[in-house]
């Protein structure tokens, strides 16, 4: 079995930590299918979770953005524009575009997902762990800055949940 930090480039399984329930899932993107199975997966599972998926688009979104209702403190004021599928889910998402897109963060998901995590005590950053698509240089260098584990998802097969065995 892999260890609980890795995923096998063969196995679409992703290791869920208990104790990191600040799941940051980050995409671009081919990355969106994959982080939306992610988080409907973890729905069903009911883990006990606090999910913040970032999404980075330099295109239109494929859904129509709106100004969420859910607040993110640490995301910038002006980063109001979500995801209506996670919004209606209660799971808070944020978009990310240097397209100048209404509501969207002006910059890349990863520039959005530093002044997150900059804004977190060392306490909540023990809680975090990163689940993404994309950009995976960029975004495991980020992990490394803020010493979180980081977990690659695959964007061509289904995504399977492992609970971690404390």
């Amino acid at each position: 079995m892999d260890s609980p930090s890795s995923i096998n480039a063969e196995d679409p399984r992703v290791t869920v930590h208990g104790e990191r329930a600040r799941t940051l899932l980050i995409s671009g993107e081919a990355g969106i299918g994959p982080i939306i199975s992610l988080v409907e997966r973890l729905r069903s599972a009911k883990a006990a979770w606090k999910p913040l998926v970032l999404m980075e688009s330099t295109n239109p979104f494929p859904f129509r953005t709106r100004p969420s209702t859910i607040v993110v403190p640490g995301i910038p004021a002006g980063a109001i524009a979500c995801m209506p599928l996670l919004e209606s889910w209660n799971v808070p998402s944020r978009l990310a575009t240097k397209s100048d897109f209404p509501g969207c963060f002006d910059g890349t998901v990863i520039e959005l997902a530093d002044i997150w995590l900059k804004s977190l005590g060392l306490r909540e950053i023990a809680e975090v762990e990163i689940f993404h698509c994309d950009m995976t240089d960029a975004i495991e260098e980020l992990a490394r800055q803020y010493g979180v584990p980081c977990q690659q998802l695959r964007t061509d097969k289904p995504v399977l949940i492992e609970r971690a065995v404390s």
